[in-house]
């Protein structure tokens, strides 16, 4: 035992094995004393003076006075009863020692994700350690120091310890924006403060998925000082490697708000004290770095520190304006005035129009409303300049709303990253006024010109003027008129005066507002900062808490009621509870929490806010969402008839050849119903009909319905919990699964020994009196887990099978019309005919469709005077959209496509597998593909599986998982994908893949 752990055992009586920690100065011990309790041992270093240590003790007895719950560490004192003591180390030097409890976690900089909602609970603890802080004293407190950051400024002198000329340049700038905040940070009162909480001092705990704060540690660097400065402290620290850290200061700063609530003027010193905090630690750790080269905790933070004051230049002031707004504060100092102002004067403003807007219509380009664009990707001018002409009535005004979600904005500038399926600007911060070209505008009140231009790119404001008013308090805000003919250029300059009711603008057509169709965008702003001349006209719905206080409903300046133009989007909460209400409890909802969708394109879906997702599970549309040549089939079909199978029509037998063509010449009947279900249903009585026989083998874990028979064949649903159980005429074998069943991918024979498995399969079901009718099977088992059977064991089972008197049912809704990219169907991989062939989904593309196909002899053999007939199965509707769907595969390469993008997905993913020991195995055949996720002894890890779907979906990827532990993540897009979506598909996957092996290590923490 070494000398501190008989030091701990002598003096508190603990028993323990030692592990050293990092720290920067002093000697830190993890000890673990064998029953689950843990603790720290903090060896002080030489020099240390005991009214430090003392501080600290104090400081943390007095947080536990306060707030028994805020988990931060207790003091264990000595058996003395003393808090700390003096003790000599092994050379014979005495040292402060004191003995705190170990906490449970890992250092926040360890831990990943790094969500909102965990940011926020972080706010709340550094919160809760303040509140319990404010009336603690000590007269230690206040310390000149360099961490002091009221004393921030001391870097400046010590710049020429930076090379970089722009990196110093840069560190001048900090320093001159510290400099100008310093009297108000002066005028701040102070108090006992933290003044460390960095990413280290911060431990995080809890199962993936669900992470928690469990320790603030570390009260070395408490000093006496506003209270904001420990806000950003802990702020700089959390920001670095964040990828949106605007959006993770505002969860910092709400959850803190909620316990501690802060004035706006400190909200206002946070971005300035952060950058100054961020300046002190490279300044430092570069002076350190000279004098001790050697050590690696001295830099440890440089890197990413230099890379976000390198690379995040926020704007102070729209910075704040989104703090304070996410505080529930006034966006900026006057804007509580200035909207009392607005209401008291609404009615009372100059129509901008010319005339009483009150009974004006109102016409909705929502997500939900409107199909405008039709590809909500890509919107040509000469769509734009058509936008909302349903509602155009003879030259009349009608309005667009305000806080509307709309999908015309589809311009990559309105887009937050580099994906198609990336967040985006949708929401319109305005109010529309639609009218012909020319129609005059009149200022609704004085302004002076803020801005006066031309913008004439694609989609852009064309001309646009901003107005500055005042309000008789002196509050200025502005206002934004878009989309104008830009011949006011020639009359009006920035500062010109444009008074009440002045005629100062016209309406452009498309050739010169941008594209649009002619309207005038009108926006009311309470600050310019952070947009000055460059107002977003759109925000992002996720960040609407902010833009609707920055820009307002401007209704009151129209002397209307915001009701009037305000935008309400459906309420998902309303619908979900609507649909818990009235439907049933087994109907499923995919994720935790539930996505609304309500448009799609090609492989992009959105909900009711314009949130794009690329979708990668979703097979029905086979050919993409939404495709124009269904929707004008379909159209065109139900302007003419709707009919049935009893009567003649020649779509029913152009559907039928275009089928048969696929196929090989054995299939020469087809019957159409309408789901795969139904096909289901109706190969088993095919298959009764033609061999006199009731018995079924299948493979385990199957599905083919849900209808009675079609479940009695999936063990998918008769063998869950609550289940009707195996049928007494069915028999189960098991999944080919050469990954993880009976037999292996080493094994040469493995095809055939799968296949043997029929046998007594057979032999029993023959035992039992029920005969062999045949074999159904999803000929690559999907919700089996993405299985791609050994090739050559369909072709020795339908051998079997045969020979036993039985039909061979290959049900190919999930793999057949070119999803396999090299094959058409699933069983040309497996060289073997089936005898019947069942097709559902995605034949339709949506519509209600399935098809059985069957040799002559089959069809004979069920044609036994009873007829068969399905009101809806064989429509001409459906047999035009099916027939499309197939021509449109071919036209249109989509085939081809799923072979280059699965090579391509299947490719990225194998890296990953080699990367991430939770990533078992990848299969699949061109875009029918599974990752089958274990534990580190190869077990299923179905909570992995779990935690990667939610977290796909929330980077806006949609994929589903399958397997009978359902543990296996399902990538089965529709066949449209495009090599990018693939790339952000496996770029998001390797990030979620990092966080659980971050979030599920259970290494130790390693410093303090």
């Amino acid at each position: 035992m070494d000398h501190w752990a008989l030091a701990l055992q002598a003096n508190w009586g603990i028993t323990a094995q030692l592990r050293r920690l990092d720290g920067e100065y002093d000697l830190n011990f993890l000890a673990g004393s064998g029953n689950g309790v843990g603790y720290v041992v903090k060896v002080m270093r030489p020099d240390c003076e005991e009214w430090l240590v003392a501080l600290q003790i104090q400081a943390m007895d007095h947080i536990h006075a306060a707030d028994p719950t805020l988990p931060s560490p207790r003091v264990i004192a000595a058996a003395s009863g003393a808090k700390f003591l003096r003790l000599a180390d092994a050379t014979g030097v005495e040292r402060l020692v004191w003995v705190i409890e170990e906490l449970p976690g890992k250092c926040y900089a360890l831990s990943a994700p790094k969500s909102a909602a965990l940011i926020y609970e972080v706010g709340q603890v550094l919160g809760r350690a303040a509140k319990a802080l404010k009336d603690f004293q000590h007269p230690q407190l206040d310390r000149d120091f360099k961490w002091n950051l009221m004393q921030a400024g001391w870097f400046a002198a010590e710049l020429d310890c930076i090379s970089d000329p722009v990196r110093k340049a840069l560190l001048d700038r900090i320093h001159t924006e510290f400099e100008v905040i310093k009297p108000a940070l002066d005028a701040l009162p102070k108090q006992a403060i933290h003044n460390d909480a960095n990413d280290y001092n911060i431990l995080i705990t809890g199962k993936l998925g669900a992470p928690t704060v469990s320790g603030l540690i570390d009260f070395g660097d408490m000093c006496s000082a506003p209270r904001i400065c420990d806000l950003a402290i802990a702020a700089a620290y959390l920001v670095l490697d964040h990828p949106t850290p605007e959006i993770a200061l505002a969860a910092l700063v709400a959850g803190y708000q909620t316990v501690y609530p802060l004035t706006a003027q400190e909200i206002d010193l946070l971005w300035p004290l952060l950058r100054a905090r961020l300046a002190v630690s490279v300044v430092n750790s570069t002076m350190m770095a000279t004098e001790n080269p050697a050590d690696p905790y001295v830099t440890i933070s440089q890197a990413p520190a230099w890379d976000f004051l390198e690379s995040h230049d926020l704007h102070g002031g729209l910075l704040s304006a989104r703090l304070r707004t996410a505080c529930a504060l006034p966006v900026v100092d006057g804007a509580d005035r200035i909207m009392r102002w607005l209401e008291t004067e609404r009615g009372s403003f100059a129509p901008l129009m010319g005339e009483d807007l009150r009974d004006t219509p109102m016409g909705s380009l929502s997500v939900e409303s409107s199909t405008w664009p039709q590809n909500p990707l890509h919107m040509p001018l000469e769509e734009a300049a058509r936008v909302g002409e349903e509602f155009e009535d003879n030259g009349r005004i009608w309005l667009g709303y305000y806080h509307e979600p709309r999908l015309i904005y589809t311009d990559k500038a309105f887009r937050k990253g580099p994906w198609k399926a990336s967040d985006r600007r949708t929401v319109h911060l305005a109010v529309d006024a639609f009218a012909p070209a020319g129609t005059p505008m009149y200022a609704p009140l004085q302004g002076v010109v803020f801005v006066a231009e031309n913008r004439d790119t694609h989609l852009d404001y064309g001309g646009v003027i901003i107005l500055r008013h005042q309000t008789p308090q002196g509050d200025p805000f502005y206002t934004l008129y878009g989309h104008l003919d830009p011949e006011f250029l020639d009359r009006l300059k920035p500062g010109d005066v444009v008074k009440k009711g002045e005629k100062f603008c016209r309406l452009g057509d498309p050739t010169m507002n941008g594209g649009w169709a002619p309207h005038v965008h009108f926006q009311l702003a309470l600050t310019t900062q952070g947009i000055e001349a460059d107002w977003p006209g759109v925000g992002d719905p996720d960040e609407m808490y902010l833009w609707r206080a920055v820009c307002p409903n401007p209704a009151a300046l129209l002397n209307l009621p915001d009701d009037k133009v305000r935008y309400y989007p459906t309420d998902k909460g309303e619908i979900l509870d609507k649909r818990r209400a009235h439907f049933g409890g087994n109907l499923s909802l995919t994720y935790t929490d539930p996505i609304m969708l309500v448009r799609g394109w090609k492989h992009h879906l959105f909900d009711e806010w314009g949130r794009p997702y690329l979708d990668a599970y979703n097979n029905v549309p086979h050919v993409g969402h939404a495709h124009p040549r269904i929707q004008a089939v379909a159209a065109d079909q139900l302007k003419r008839i709707n009919s049935n199978t009893r009567y003649l029509h020649p779509a029913q037998t152009a559907f039928a050849d275009k089928i048969r063509s696929k196929l090989p010449e054995t299939f020469q009947v087809c019957y159409f119903v309408n789901s795969g279900t139904e096909a289901n249903e109706l190969a088993l009585r095919l298959a009764r009909a033609h061999t006199g026989a009731k018995g079924m083998v299948t493979p385990d874990h199957g599905y083919h319905g849900n209808s009675t028979g079609a479940v009695a064949i999936s063990a998918y649903k008769f063998n869950k919990p609550g289940g009707v159980g195996k049928a007494d005429w069915v028999e189960l074998v098991d999944v080919a699964d050469d990954y993880r069943g009976a037999f292996r991918r080493d094994d040469p024979e493995r095809a055939q020994k799968f296949a043997d498995l029929i046998d007594p399969a057979i032999s029993a079901l023959k035992g039992r009196g029920h005969g062999l009718a045949g074999f159904i099977a999803e000929t690559f088992p999907s919700v089996g887990g993405q299985i791609i059977p050994p090739q050559g064991y369909l072709a020795a089972v339908y051998q079997k099978i045969r020979a036993a008197g039985g039909v061979c049912i290959a049900d190919e809704v999930q793999t057949g019309l070119g999803r396999l990219g090299e094959y058409y169907f699933g069983f040309e991989h497996q060289g073997a005919v089936p005898d019947i062939v069942v097709l559902g989904k995605p034949i339709g593309n949506g519509h209600p469709l399935g098809v059985v196909v069957t040799s002559k002899a089959i069809a004979e053999s069920f044609d036994n005077g009873i007829e068969f007939f399905s009101t809806f199965g064989g429509s001409t509707l459906s047999c035009r959209i099916g027939k499309a769907v197939l021509d449109i595969v071919d036209d249109e390469g989509l085939q081809d496509n799923a072979r280059l993008m699965g090579t391509q997905l299947i490719a990225e993913l194998q890296t990953l597998e080699a990367k991430y020991r939770c990533v078992g195995d990848v299969r699949g055949m061109g875009l029918f593909v599974g990752l089958e996720l274990i534990h580190s002894d190869g077990s299923e890890a179905t909570e992995i599986c779990s935690y990667i779907k939610n977290r796909m979906r929330d980077h806006r990827i949609l994929i589903g998982s399958e397997g009978p532990k359902d543990n296996i993540l399902k990538i089965r897009p529709p066949l449209t994908i495009e090599s990018a979506d693939v790339d952000m598909i496996v770029m998001v996957l390797d990030s979620i893949l990092a966080e659980v092996e971050m979030g599920a290590s259970d290494a130790p923490r390693d410093s303090l």
